[in-house]
């Protein structure tokens, strides 16, 4: 098979199309087998490229952490069968080869309006949001959401969801005008520039803020977003695209009542048993219905792996970003 491999630590550029031999199943009662069709690439497949995620696989890896395709073979008994078009989570590598092997609980059934390069869009990032907004959030009818890095990865899916999970207003924080037009083709109601954002933010609000802010950019942006806030309002600590930890200073929190709140998605699911299906199926209704669109990812194809890692490093990217594993 042919798979996306890392075997220097020199960034993007070190990612590689190799063959490799295809995994088996080996009898294991809970192994599902699927062939890949199309695998998600997310930020902290960068991080991995550079050594710097928290989780450093050994050299050489097959990055990526999602992927869609078509079952081959699954254990008598499985939610799924050969044939069945499915989304699937590696969790953290392994996913950027056409053939892949894993547990029946990290396989779900893709909806047939949703393609196979969508599918590998959603997992991570509609997952992620679908835990911010509902679990750690408590997102209520009517609420108003202030999203940072709007056209990412993390920002579109926020945008497709957050209205049909009740937010009444999103507004989208991007860096400049195509990001905006992006944003405003996810779902976002208004756009405003991330330099200035809060006086922005201020005005479309008649100076009360908003109820809700999600932030996978941190950075120096953070402050002001906390400023952002209408009382009793909470912001949503998902992530560091950045780079820059932000500190808080915790009188703020005082002064308004309002909350930061930490959004580690992939610790909570790990840690609660049923929970991924359990998130699926939720995620799996709202799409099948039409309520939340699939994603319209910014697709590559296998030999350019390297050039999507850099989209994403660079922050050239549209939108989730998919490598395309078969013709």
């Amino acid at each position: 098979m042919r798979a996306v491999q890392i075997s220097q630590l020199d960034g993007p550029s070190a990612a590689r199309v190799v063959d490799l031999d295809e995994p088996a199943d080996n009898g294991a009662s809970d192994v599902v087998v699927v062939e890949v069709h199309a695998a998600g690439v997310a930020f902290p497949d960068v991080l991995q490229s550079r050594g710097l995620y928290q989780h450093k696989p050994p050299l050489p890896f097959v990055p990526g952490g999602e992927a869609a395709g078509v079952v081959r073979s699954a254990p008598p008994g499985a939610h799924v069968q050969a044939g069945d078009r499915v989304a699937a989570l590696t969790m953290l590598n392994g996913a950027m080869a056409q053939v892949i092997a894993l547990p029946a609980e990290q396989v779900f059934k893709l909806p047939d309006t949703v393609s196979f390069e969508a599918g590998a869009g959603l997992l991570f990032n509609d997952l992620t949001v679908l835990f911010a907004l509902t679990t750690r959030a408590g997102l209520t009818e009517g609420q108003t959401l202030l999203v940072h890095g709007a056209a990412g990865g993390i920002g579109t899916s926020t945008l497709r969801l957050a209205g049909p999970l009740g937010a009444s207003r999103v507004i989208a924080v991007v860096s400049t005008a195509a990001k905006a037009e992006t944003a405003l083709a996810a779902g976002a109601t208004d756009t405003v520039l991330a330099d200035g954002f809060r006086e922005a933010v201020s005005g479309l609000t008649g100076g009360r803020g908003v109820d809700l802010v999600l932030d996978p950019v941190g950075g120096d942006r953070f402050t002001d977003s906390l400023r952002s806030l209408a009382p009793g309002g909470k912001l949503l600590v998902v992530g560091f695209t950045g780079g820059e930890i932000p500190t808080v200073k915790v009188n703020r929190l005082l002064l308004n009542n309002i909350d930061v709140v930490g959004v580690g998605w992939g610790a909570w699911v790990m840690s609660h048993p049923g929970e991924l299906q359990r998130q699926w199926s939720t995620l799996e209704t709202l799409l099948a219905s039409g309520k939340v669109p699939a994603p319209q990812p910014d697709v590559f194809g296998l030999e350019q792996a390297a050039d999507a890692l850099a989209a994403l490093e660079n922050r050239t990217a549209a939108g989730k970003v998919v490598l395309r594993m078969r013709d």
